[in-house]
C-alpha cells in the first residue's frame, strides 16, 4: 500500500494541462487506495468534465511505457519523465528507445521547459538495462544497430540544453546507469543499486559507461568497478561520487523522486537562459584544455548580455524584489 501511495504523490506533483486531459485520466490506477481516489478522481473530473476511471498499475500498452509530464502552476517549466514497463524491470526496449527520443525532440524544441527529471514508476527498480528477453530473439545483425540507437538516446539526453535530473529510488544496472551517468545530476535513494554489470555477460557497457564513468569518478575506480561487475548501493554511489546525493529510503519509494523535484525547485528560479548557457559551457569546457575553455565560458557569456533577463535581474536587485525571468 505504501509503494501505491507514494506513486500517487509522484504523479500528484505532475499536473498536467487541460489539452492532456484524457492521458491525465488514464494514470488514475495510480491513485487507487483509499485516501488518494478522491483528489485524482476528482482533478480528472475537471479536466474532462466525466468521471474518471480507475486501472491496474500493469498496463500492456506500448505508448504508457514512458509517462511525459509537463508541471504546471509554481512548477510550470518542470517536465518529469517516468519510465513504466512493469513487467520488464523497466529495461531498455526498441520501443523506449523510440518513446524517449520522442520525448526528448519535443523538450529539445520547447524553450519553456527549465529543468527535466528523469524517473521510474514501478517501484523498486530505475532501469534494469536492456531488454535481455528482447535481445534474445534479435539477429546478430540487428544487435549493433540497436546498441547505436540507444547509444545515440543516451547521448541525446545528456545533450539536451536544460538540466536533467536523474531519480534513482532502484536498480539502476548496465544501460540504466548509463542513462543515470548522462544526465546532469543523479539522486539515489539509499536502497538503490547501481552497477555497470556487462561484463558478466561477457560484454562490456555499450552506451557510454566505460567514458563517462571514469569521468566522473576516476579511471582507477571506474576500471575496478567495471570489471568486476560491482553493485554499490546508494550511499556507496555517493561516497564515490557517482551521485550527488543519497537520500534515506521512505516508506513511499520516492524519496529521490522527491529529492530530485526540491532541486528542480531550485533551479527553476534562476535565469533560464544563463542556466543552458552554464551547461553548454561545463559541458564542452569539460573536455578542453583550460585556455579553450576559457573561450568557451567567453563565447556562453556574450550569449547572455544582450537578453532581457540580465536587465530584469539587475533591476531586480536594485529594487529589492524576486526577479521574473521569461527566457528572453
Amino acid at each position: 500500500m505504501a509503494v501505491v501511495v507514494g506513486r500517487c504523490a509522484f504523479w500528484r506533483a505532475c499536473r498536467v494541462h487541460a489539452v492532456d486531459a484524457d492521458r491525465a485520466c488514464r494514470v488514475t490506477y495510480l491513485c487507487t487506495r483509499p485516501g488518494c481516489v478522491p483528489d485524482k478522481v476528482s482533478a480528472c473530473s475537471r479536466l474532462s468534465g466525466g468521471v474518471a476511471a480507475t486501472r491496474r498499475y500493469s498496463s500492456d500498452s506500448s505508448k504508457e511505457e514512458l509517462r511525459v509530464r509537463y508541471l504546471d502552476g509554481e512548477d510550470a517549466g518542470i517536465v518529469v519523465l517516468g519510465i513504466n514497463r512493469p513487467k520488464a524491470k523497466n529495461s531498455i526496449s526498441k520501443n523506449l528507445v523510440k518513446l524517449m527520443f520522442e520525448a526528448v525532440e519535443s523538450i529539445k524544441k520547447n524553450n519553456k521547459v527549465r529543468t527535466v527529471i528523469l524517473g521510474s514508476l514501478v517501484p523498486g527498480v530505475f532501469c534494469a538495462g536492456a531488454d535481455l528477453k528482447e535481445r534474445a530473439k534479435m539477429h546478430q545483425s540487428e544487435v549493433g544497430p540497436f546498441v547505436s540507437k540507444a547509444r545515440s538516446l543516451i547521448t541525446e539526453l545528456g545533450n539536451l540544453p536544460v538540466p536533467v535530473i536523474a531519480a534513482v529510488d532502484g536498480a539502476a544496472l548496465g544501460g540504466g546507469l548509463e542513462m543515470a551517468l548522462a544526465c546532469d545530476i543523479r539522486i539515489a535513494s539509499n536502497t538503490a543499486k547501481m552497477g555497470l554489470v556487462e561484463t558478466k555477460l561477457a560484454i562490456i557497457p555499450g552506451a557510454g559507461g566505460t567514458q563517462r564513468l571514469p569521468r566522473l569518478i576516476g579511471v582507477s575506480l571506474a576500471k575496478e568497478l567495471i570489471f568486476a561487475a560491482r553493485v554499490l548501493d546508494g550511499k556507496e554511489a555517493h561516497g564515490v561520487g557517482l551521485v550527488n546525493h543519497s537520500v534515506e529510503q521512505n516508506d513511499s519509494g520516492d524519496a529521490a523522486y522527491l529529492r530530485a523535484l526540491e532541486l528542480a525547485r531550485e533551479i527553476n528560479p534562476q535565469g533560464p537562459v544563463a542556466v543552458r548557457m552554464a551547461k553548454l559551457a561545463i559541458n564542452q569546457g569539460i573536455e578542453v584544455d583550460l585556455s579553450t575553455g576559457l573561450a568557451i565560458e567567453e563565447a556562453c557569456y556574450a550569449q547572455v548580455i544582450p537578453t532581457k533577463d540580465r536587465l530584469e535581474g539587475l533591476a531586480a536587485f536594485k529594487e529589492k524584489r524576486s526577479p521574473h525571468y521569461k527566457g528572453e
